[in-house]
């Protein structure tokens, strides 16, 4: 049955045409149907090699370089074309090879993020894996859940639904369970819940009619295909090819027209002008930025951080503005219940009996166990009072939600006496109160004070009516507070130092009283630039918004909406910022930072909107986690800088040299062996120390200022080149093979060694020592390359042995130039570098993609869309 037809027809049609009932599926009839219909998943992540290698092969880089290999070997020059095709494999290999075991890693995430949805089976609730669902299920709805799978509408309470990631609309659908007239927008199949949509308030239930890529959601996703839209590290390496390829179209296009203005060979010029063209880019790039992010991986994972995507980690890095909530993040996350209290601050029974008639409990039977921390903890305390709870016949209630802040349940007594009980935020509840005694404020701001949570319990009448809707929530008569505590956590005042020495902002929102908040931050050291509420937010307007975004440090009693505004215009200042989140009413906002990040027991809603994953909700392992994101962005562009100018200044004294020698400087297969052996120097620069100052604040791709870089350092390295000319031809008469040879070794020699002194802006090895890893790899490059000209292949490269007088010169080359390094540096960092990131926005195109992610499976059947666990759900009252 197609979810338009069910929308249109009662319940009890679509109940009999999917051949179910109101008491759902037998087990046995749900295991044949899974076999017919397949797992509710949109697409199985599976790890498959040769997309893998698909991936590999796509780089600009790799095509250009692979399309040099055809023409040189074509053109009869075969050892061009294995130096080249040698170049391929590694890049290609390393590539490969770290991309697949970071894929395999990705697949074993997926698989441990399992959801489950409670679904009536043999007419029992029962909480099932969401893959198990089938056209015929009976699923129950609470709020937070993630739809698993279209639905048609049995019953809905109060039931709103966010259908933003298919819609686009920023306001909730409330729902029915009647039938609509005919229409192909989803917007008015209002008696329908959607696969992928979030329920925003109220219950309800509905049975499945669409699973997996039969879903609506299935089929945009599906649709989509599997490339996400790209990171900011993304836009940045492709911006960085583009420069490349203006800079390798420009050498090659001018030393093609010098060569041929001296009348040299066709061929000759056309090899050497493509040897120019693949020598002046990083060939191995692919490789080292693979290597660098699956080291950062690795490191993440030690530290119990893990990431969705691989390109993550760089943006994890960025972060400079920090908005976290406060339960579990700044505090235990252990609320224990203290005490209930009458308006004057004296022990009340009656509140603590009150507020346990109010808990919501789940349906499957699971005794005492509230659907939030709160409710846990006080059937935790309850006692005697709890045994005087079970008395009572719960009727009918009317669910918490965000905007009231509230919920309430119709009970009667063992007497038969009815009565509606109220419980939720002090605020809101007191607003609704009649006869209020004055001293309920004093009483409520001194627990405030003290730093205790709060939730107010408060009571009416009723008559015989079933019904119960938030109309019958006014005129209501206080009967206390229920004091809750939660202490702040022994590390986090050490954890916030070290984000503030990372340059790190943070800002805390939390839906509890500001002043709770307040007294959590003073005990932690945090210096607060104010507080402000949600009510307070509401009356600004955007410029007011935004400079009180910008100043302040607690946002109290804040909407889901307006944490996501907070986010929103914050990241419009120009700042990356970092939202930390684990309940179901801060989705939103991890959606809308540049960074969501949750952890591994946060509701599901939540741990789909992240891209980032804590295994420990400890704002230690964040720091632990931004560092090696910066460590990982900084490895990466060091090399690009190393490359860039090196092989610039390289290539440059190339192309002059061409212009004045009779004989090309250096043979097409040369240059690309120098540039294989330098490359291969390299591969360790993604392991290397970082100096603790690069960590200190973030880094973000800066075209400009690589091109700076480049054009500055470039020309050093091609002023010790023409050295090295002059001293070739005027003190050893060399001619073109010597000529070769000595430049061949001088141009390694200096461009390997010079990476200590460019990867520091300290003086290095004194100040700054590289990873044994680099030295090691130098090193050995460089004997390499000394050896080359001794070697077996040394003739059928163009090279001849060296006299040793050319050695003691490389020496004072090399010295000369390492120092020259050292002054350029201070005259180049002098200068004032301005980065100004654009700002960063996520497009409905990313929710959809970031959503698709959770419904799919590692494997055949495993993680799929689901819905969190009423046990698991926070919020703050």
């Amino acid at each position: 049955m197609s979810l338009g037809g069910a929308a249109t027809s009662d319940s009890d049609s679509v109940l009999r045409e999917v051949a179910s009932s109101l008491h759902g599926l037998t087990s046995a009839d749900a295991e044949r149907r899974l076999g017919l219909c397949g797992p509710n998943t949109v697409r199985t992540f599976r790890v498959n090699a040769l997309a893998v290698l698909g991936r590999q092969l796509r780089s600009a880089l790799l095509l250009l370089l692979a399309a040099t290999a055809v023409a040189s070997y074509f053109l009869g020059d075969h050892n061009d074309a294995v130096i080249i095709g040698t170049i391929l494999a590694a890049s290609i290999g390393v590539g490969f090879a770290n991309e697949y075991r970071a894929e395999r890693a990705t697949a074993a995430l997926h698989s441990r993020m399992r959801h489950t949805a409670v679904v009536l089976r043999d007419g029992t609730p029962s909480r099932v894996d969401v893959i198990t669902l089938v056209p015929g299920d009976v699923v129950r709805l609470v709020l937070g859940e993630v739809v698993p799978a279209d639905l048609r509408l049995l019953s809905a309470v109060n039931l709103e639904c966010d259908e933003s990631v298919l819609t686009g609309e920023s306001e909730p659908a409330a729902k029915s369970t009647a039938p609509v007239p005919a229409s192909r927008s989803l917007a008015d199949w209002s008696n329908c819940a959607f696969m992928g949509t979030v329920v925003h308030a109220g219950t309800g239930t509905g049975v499945v009619v669409a699973t997996g890529a039969d879903a609506e959601f299935g089929r945009i996703a599906v649709g989509l295909g599997e490339r996400e839209p790209e990171t900011e590290f993304q836009t940045g390496l492709r911006r960085f090819s583009v420069l490349l390829l203006q800079v390798a179209v420009t050498l090659t296009t001018m030393i093609m027209v010098i060569n041929l203005s001296l009348h040299r060979s066709l061929i000759d010029s056309l090899l050497f002008s493509l040897a120019i063209a693949v020598g002046v880019t990083p060939q191995l790039l692919p490789a080292v930025v693979s290597t660098a992010l699956a080291e950062g991986s690795r490191r993440l994972a030690k530290r119990k951080v893990l990431v969705k995507r691989l390109v993550c980690i760089e943006d994890l890095g960025d972060i400079d503005v920090l908005v976290t909530d406060k339960t579990g993040t700044l505090t235990d996350g252990r609320i224990g219940f203290v005490a209930a209290l009458d308006s004057r601050g004296a022990p009340c029974p009656d509140a603590l009996l009150h507020g346990l008639l109010a808990t919501e409990v789940e349906e499957a039977g699971t005794g005492h166990l509230g659907t939030n921390p709160l409710d846990t903890a006080l059937w935790a305390a309850a006692g005697a009072a709890g045994s005087v709870a079970d008395a009572y016949t719960r009727v009918a209630s009317c669910p918490f939600d965000h905007q009231r802040r509230m919920s309430s349940t119709l009970v009667c007594a063992p007497s038969g006496r009815r009565m509606i009980v109220v419980k939720g935020a002090p605020e809101s509840v007191l607003d609704r109160c009649v006869a209020l005694d004055s001293s309920a404020q004093v009483t409520l701001n001194t627990l405030f004070t003290e730093g205790s949570r709060v939730v107010a319990v408060a009571t009416k009448g009723a008559d015989e009516d079933d019904r119960l809707d938030v109309d019958h929530e006014n005129a209501l008569i206080l009967t206390g507070f229920l004091v809750f505590l939660d202490r702040p956590k022994a590390s986090a005042a050490a954890s916030l130092r070290r984000l503030a020495e990372l340059g790190i902002t943070v800002k805390v929102a939390t839906g509890d009283n500001p002043r709770v908040a307040e007294k959590i931050c003073g005990e932690l050291g945090v210096v607060s630039g104010g507080s402000v509420t949600g009510p307070e937010l509401d009356a600004l307007d955007e410029k007011a918004f935004s400079a009180t975004a910008a100043r302040s440090t607690v946002f109290a009693r804040v909407s889901p909406e307006q944490k996501a505004r907070l986010v929103a215009t914050l990241r419009t200042h120009g700042r990356a910022v970092g939202f930390v989140g684990d309940g179901v009413n801060d989705a939103l906002a991890l959606h809308a930072a540049d960074v969501g990040i949750s952890v591994d027991s946060a509701t599901d809603v939540a741990k789909d909107a992240a891209d980032v994953i804590l295994l420990e909700k400890d704002l230690g392992v964040l720091a632990d986690g931004v560092v090696e994101g910066r460590r990982t962005f900084t490895n990466t562009i060091k090399y690009v800088l190393m490359s860039t100018s090196s092989n610039f200044g390289n290539m440059f004294s190339a192309a002059a040299a061409s212009a004045v020698l009779k004989f090309l400087p250096m043979l097409p297969g040369q240059i690309l062996l120098n540039n294989l052996l330098y490359d291969t120097s390299q591969l360790a620069i993604p392991s290397d120390r970082v100096d603790p100052e690069q960590l200190h604040a973030p880094s973000h791709w800066d075209i400009a200022f690589i091109r700076r870089f480049m054009l500055f350092f470039g020309p050093i390295s091609s002023l010790f080149d023409f050295v090295t000319f002059a001293i070739m031809l005027g003190v050893f008469h060399a001619g073109p093979e010597l000529f070769r040879t000595g430049w061949f070794v001088e141009s390694l020699a200096t461009q390997t060694l010079i990476v200590f002194s460019i990867r520091t802006r300290r003086i290095p090895f004194l100040r700054s020592r590289p990873s044994p890893g680099l030295v090691a790899t130098v090193a050995g490059v460089l004997a390499a390359g000394i050896a080359v000209p001794l070697s077996p292949w040394a003739t059928s490269l163009g090279f001849v042995a060296l006299p040793v007088g050319f050695f003691l010169v490389l020496v004072a080359l090399v010295a000369g130039y390492l120092v020259l390094i050292e002054f350029g540096k201070r005259i180049f960092y002098s200068e004032p570098i301005r980065h100004a990131p654009p700002p960063r926005w996520r497009d409905h195109r990313h929710r959809v993609h970031r959503r698709a992610a959770r419904f799919s499976s590692a494997g055949p059947v495993t993680a799929a869309p689901g819905s969190p666990s009423g046990n698991d759900r926070t919020r703050d009252e």
